[in-house]
């Protein structure tokens, strides 16, 4: 074992106060409980409190200062001196003939200090684990927000808050809605993922929501006003004359909320001009006599 003075970092001359104070700030910076899993910090601290042990037994420093002990506290001549860590804990080259060898216990000196008497090392402070699970929602609910229910692992159901324009695989995290935590730790959350029903002719892009429509052949080639629907209901619509399939109109403001600004994009509407299920006789007379002197050729670019 090494000296006592110089593993405190004081004097001979210094008096017990300066030794207990020295002692407490050296304690505390290297208590296993703040170093959990540091086996060098440990050792130290086993160190340290057997030096403070002997320095602070008026008896025991007076003798060692006047060569009649070991650092260890065992006599001259019998230990054969110095100090040797060990996985056992604090020793020397006698396996622990020495006051501080083997069964030296360095907490009972922190107790001592600290006050009262020894307490049962508390377990480390750890955050549950968190839980994951899934949440399935319809697609207007998603672009929407709304509120569904969800139960636990532990039987417990809670209202979840979806959020608007909330997106595929997107995570909902509850915060303390996860496994208990250890030694007064916190609980661990809920993180849940959701997931977006299909809906039946809406999609959203983003912020904007696309939509297409069927449109007869006479709405195409004459232009008609008609209802469209969109996230908030239905809307009407003004289909221009001469319209082809692919044509994109915009409905300004009808889109999904953006979650950061709070404003909304736009409703995208492509018309599909739709011929009728069945062949129609006059349809095809009436086609073929206005085709007549016509020489549109529509795939020109292509050639």
């Amino acid at each position: 074992m090494k000296d006592p003075y110089s593993v405190l970092g004081v004097s001979k001359s210094s008096t017990d106060a300066e030794l207990k104070k020295v002692y407490r700030t050296l304690a505390k910076k290297l208590h296993p409980d703040i170093n959990a899993g540091d086996e060098k910090i440990a050792d130290r601290f086993k160190e340290v409190s057997a030096a403070y042990a002997l320095l602070r037994d008026k008896d025991l420093r007076a003798r060692y200062d006047r060569g009649e002990i070991n650092p260890d506290g065992s006599e001259k001549g019998f230990a054969g001196g110095g100090f040797h860590p060990h996985p056992g804990g604090m020793g020397q080259g006698g396996m622990g003939s020495g006051r501080f060898g083997d069964g030296f216990d360095p907490e009972e000196i922190f107790a001592s200090i600290f006050g009262g008497a020894r307490q049962q090392r508390q377990p480390r402070r750890q955050k549950g684990q968190d839980r994951n699970y899934r949440l399935t929602v319809d697609f207007l609910d998603a672009v929407k927000g709304s509120k569904k229910p969800l139960t636990l692992g532990n039987g417990k159901t809670l209202n979840v808050t979806i959020p608007a324009n909330v997106r595929e695989g997107q995570k909902i995290r509850l915060k303390g809605q996860g496994d208990d935590g250890m030694g007064g730790g916190p609980a661990g959350d809920a993180l849940i993922e959701i997931t977006i029903k299909k809906h039946g002719f809406f999609t959203c892009d983003g912020n904007d929501i696309r939509l297409d429509l069927p449109i007869t052949l006479e709405e195409a080639v004459l232009g008609r006003k008609v209802n469209i629907p969109t996230i908030d209901g239905t809307v009407a619509m003004t289909i221009p004359k001469g319209s082809s399939s692919g044509r994109m109109m915009r409905l300004k403001g009808k889109g999904a909320t953006d979650p950061k600004t709070g404003t909304r994009g736009d409703q995208y509407v492509k018309l599909q001009i739709m011929l009728p299920l069945e062949p129609d006789d006059a349809l095809e007379k009436l086609l073929e006599e206005w085709a007549k002197d016509k020489t549109q050729d529509v795939r020109s670019h292509m050639s």
